[in-house]
C-alpha cells in the first residue's frame, strides 16, 4: 500500500492564527478561506495529473509518473471533506468519509472566559448530502448532526490514531492500493506515531509539522515501512504555502 496522509486547505481558524496568534473567536467547524479553496484547487490538480510516463524507481517514489489513486478517505469536517471533494473528483474518485479521522478534540466550542470545551453535534446528514452529493457517509450522520458526544480528551486520541492505521491495514493491507487521507495537523502527529511506533509528544508538544495541503506518502509493505516524504509543498507557488 502506498499511503498519502494530506492535511487540509487553510481554514478561517488557520488564518485567525496565523494573524493574531490566539483561538479568540475561533469557529467549531470552519470553512475554508480564499487562499484555502486557491490551495486546494492546486493540490486537486496536482494529484490528479495521472499522465502515464517512464520514470526510474528513485522518481517513481517521488510520484514523477503521477499518485494514480485508488482510494480516497476525509475527515468529517468541513475543511477537510471540502478539500478531500475537490481531490476525489480530479482522481475520478469517490470519497469517503471516515469518523474517525477528525481533528484532536473534535466538534466543540470553548467558553472564552472560562475556557470550558462545549461539545457541538456537527453537520448534520442533509446539509452532507446537499453539500457533497459525492461521498459515502457513515452511519454516525444523522440529522441531528455527527459528532454528538463530549469533547475528545487527550488520552483518548493515541488509540484512536492506532484504530484508525489498523482498519487501513485491514482495508488496503498486502495490495497494492494508493490510498490517501485528508485530515488535520494534530492529527497527524498521533496518526504518524502509530505508524511509526514513536512515544506520544507530551502535552501540546508536535514531532511533525505539517501545512495545509502537505502531503506525506509513507509505503507499507509486509514486512518494512519506507518514508519517501514528508509535509511535501513543492507543488505550491509561496504565496499559498500556510
Amino acid at each position: 500500500m502506498q499511503f498519502y496522509f494530506i492535511r487540509h486547505a487553510q481554514s478561517t481558524n488557520n488564518h485567525l492564527w496565523d494573524q493574531t496568534q490566539s483561538w479568540a473567536g475561533r469557529v467549531e467547524d470552519p470553512e475554508l478561506t480564499e487562499v484555502g479553496w486557491q490551495q486546494a484547487r492546486a493540490l486537486a490538480a496536482f494529484i490528479g495529473d495521472d499522465q502515464k510516463r517512464a520514470v526510474s524507481f528513485a522518481q517513481a517514489s517521488q510520484n514523477v509518473d503521477g499518485f494514480h489513486l485508488t482510494h480516497i478517505y476525509a475527515s468529517l469536517m468541513i475543511r477537510a471533506i471540502t478539500t478531500g471533494s475537490l481531490v476525489a473528483r480530479a482522481c475520478n474518485l469517490r470519497l469517503v468519509a471516515l469518523e474517525e479521522l477528525h481533528e484532536s478534540g473534535g466538534i466543540y466550542a470553548e467558553d472564552e472566559l472560562t475556557g470550558e470545551r462545549l461539545a457541538r453535534p456537527g453537520q448534520n446528514r442533509p446539509y452532507y448530502l446537499e453539500n457533497f452529493p459525492d461521498c459515502d457517509l457513515p452511519e454516525c450522520v444523522t440529522d441531528e448532526g455527527w459528532w454528538n458526544r463530549p469533547w475528545e480528551s487527550p488520552e483518548h486520541r493515541a488509540p484512536r490514531a492506532r484504530r484508525v492505521w489498523q482498519d487501513l491495514l485491514a482495508r488496503h493491507g498486502g495490495r497494492e492500493d494508493r490510498v490517501a487521507v485528508v485530515s488535520h495537523g494534530a492529527f497527524y502527529n498521533h496518526l504518524l506515531a502509530a505508524i511509526l511506533e514513536l512515544p506520544e509528544p507530551e502535552g501540546t508538544n508536535r514531532w511533525f509539522d505539517m501545512n495545509n495541503c502537505g502531503i506525506t506518502r509513507i509505503d507499507a509493505a509486509a514486512d518494512h515501512l519506507s518514508v519517501r516524504y514528508m509535509n511535501r509543498l513543492d507543488y505550491l507557488p509561496p504565496d499559498l504555502i500556510s
